[in-house]
């Protein structure tokens, strides 16, 4: 009998305990200040193609590409001897006319010619001194000099080469810049209008350095629909350690409120997503069972986090790892 009561005990196993399975929790926030970050690139303060007013041969370009000049520095040059014959020209019908408008004048105060005569005189000797004034621009226009002190980025045409009116001959760049661009998505629109938006602005070639920016200008249309342009003003970037020139990339931080009031904010790793559909999230409650519940996202912003516009409330702890392995009830244990 004791031999086959042993032989029954030892037939008889103890029920494995239910295993625990580890998670990663965060506590639900209200979503607050979000934050998206855009790649953008500096874009000059001063950039312009320069052109000649007047047509003909490019007598010299003293210039290289990549070139410092000053405010004022001679560019370029035409062949000016057509201008000059034109002035010498219209310089003669100027002394002629100006010639008779004084002997009219003279003529006229003796009463030797009448007042239509003397009128006429001075309509001709006006349009002369104008026609000549105008050749004496024209003449000036064959130089083109530096509106403010830059970098020449490219020349278009090389000496001896005839050129057009408003054709372009090389452009003059500002080497160091207050402005980047960026393209917003549609969604992010309606944002630029809140004051409570606010940028900063971070270099690839001075990494950590938030410079702050605002707003300088955008446009509400996209014709490629590739998003909207917008452009910013660094506010007092230091120039003796920040060095902005144009063409340098950048990362744009978009600071704004969110526009839902009860939002809330998680990880984008909480989102669970299974494959016939909805979206869900997975809540920890009583006795560290969870339970999974369907939520609406909304927006992502930062570099992992997402807006949860409703099925979560602040302060319910929420799965952020291995979403996908869990069953709905099953007990967990939350690793600190």
């Amino acid at each position: 009998m004791l031999i086959t009561l042993l032989a029954g005990a030892c037939g008889r196993r103890t029920p494995a305990p239910e295993a625990v399975r580890p998670v990663k929790v965060t506590t639900a926030a209200g979503a607050g200040l979000i934050d998206k970050d855009f790649a953008g690139m500096a874009t000059p303060d001063d950039a312009v193609n320069l052109a000649f007013k007047v047509a003909g041969q490019v007598l010299d370009v003293p210039v290289a590409q990549g070139q410092s000049v000053k405010k004022g520095t001679l560019l370029a040059e035409l062949d000016p001897r057509d201008i000059e014959l034109q002035v010498s020209a219209t310089r003669s019908a100027f002394e002629e006319a100006r010639s008779q408008q004084q002997r009219m004048q003279r003529l006229l105060e003796h009463e030797a010619v009448s007042r239509q005569e003397a009128e006429a005189a001075s309509t001709r000797y006006a349009q002369a001194r104008s026609t000549y004034e105008n050749t004496l621009d024209l003449l000036k226009d064959t130089r083109l000099r530096a509106p403010f002190a830059g970098v020449v980025e490219r020349k278009y045409v090389d000496n001896f080469e005839r050129v057009q009116a408003g054709q372009s001959i090389l452009r003059l760049v500002n080497p160091v810049t207050t402005t980047v661009q960026f393209t917003l998505p549609e969604t992010g629109l309606s944002l630029l209008r809140d004051s409570s938006t606010h940028f900063t602005v971070e270099f690839d070639n001075y990494r950590g350095a938030a410079i702050p920016a605002r707003l300088k200008e955008y446009v509400e249309t996209s014709s490629d629909a590739s998003g909207f342009p917008v452009s910013l003003t660094l506010e007092n970037p230091d120039p003796a350690r920040y060095r902005i020139s144009p063409g340098m990339s950048c990362t744009i931080t978009m600071q704004s409120t969110d526009p839902v009031p009860d939002a809330v904010s998680l990880p984008v790793s909480a989102i669970y997503a299974p494959a016939e559909g909805g979206t869900y999230v997975w809540i920890v409650g009583a006795g560290d069972r969870v339970t999974r519940r369907e939520v609406k996202p909304g927006e992502l912003f930062g570099r992992d986090r997402v807006v949860i516009d409703s099925g979560v409330a602040p302060g319910e702890k929420v799965v952020t790892a291995g979403v996908y392995q869990l069953r709905e009830g099953e007990q967990v244990r939350i690793l600190k």
